[in-house]
Formats: C-alpha cells, sequence, structure tokens
C-alpha cells in the first residue's frame, strides 16, 4: 500500500490524514505536514490514523515529536486511533504512546463547535 498524508478538515479543524505504512521511511513526510500545519498556528490539529496500516518505532516517536511540537506552540492534538485499528492501536498500547500522545477513539467537538 502506498503511504500519503493529506490534508483535510475534521470537524472543522485542520487535520492530516495518514494513510498506509507509518515506518522509518515514511516518518519525515509526517513531520513535514505537521510542520507547514504547525507554521499556520492553527488552534488545534487533528493527526487521523484511522486508515494507517502499520506503525513502527520511527513512526511512533514521530507521533511523540508531533505532540510535543504542538504543545509547545500552544496547539490542542488529537490523534484518533480507534481500537479497530488493531495492527496500529497494538504498537500504539505496547509503548503506551497514550502517556505522551493524546490519542482518542474519534474526534471530539471543542467548546466553539458545541451548537446551543
Amino acid at each position: 500500500m502506498q503511504f500519503d498524508v493529506e490534508r483535510t478538515t475534521v470537524l472543522g479543524r485542520p487535520a492530516l490524514t495518514v494513510r498506509g505504512e507509518l515506518d522509518l521511511a515514511t516518518a519525515p513526510r509526517l513531520v513535514a505536514a505537521v510542520e507547514s500545519l504547525l507554521s499556520q498556528q492553527p488552534q488545534s490539529l487533528v493527526v487521523d490514523l484511522i486508515d494507517t496500516t502499520f506503525l513502527d518505532s520511527s513512526g511512533a516517536r514521530e507521533l511523540v515529536r508531533v505532540a510535543r511540537r504542538a504543545a509547545a506552540a500552544g496547539v490542542a492534538l488529537e490523534v484518533v486511533c480507534p481500537r479497530a485499528n488493531r495492527p496500529v492501536r497494538l504498537v500504539v498500547d505496547l509503548l503506551e504512546l497514550r502517556a505522551v500522545v493524546p490519542i482518542v477513539e474519534s474526534p471530539s467537538l471543542t467548546e466553539n463547535e458545541v451548537g446551543p
């Protein structure tokens, strides 16, 4: 499967949809996409791993770096990785990424997006 990082929106927020294998060879493309988005100073960012088929330690390391960059920039980050994505979620759980990366089952509404 080919790798792709697509700029999208999720619930009106800037997002990066990651498709394919996030590994040593492809992690730099995620980093470049994140840096490009963060340079625009968004309030929030969603990284969507729903269609990611594989995650190795290099990809996991970059997710940690993304979380740190976002926090340093004051950007609310959500990394969407549902339990149904077993290959990726297994790595997330084994490495206990949830301790440093805001992993969620699905994107949440922010206060600004919740209607009256």
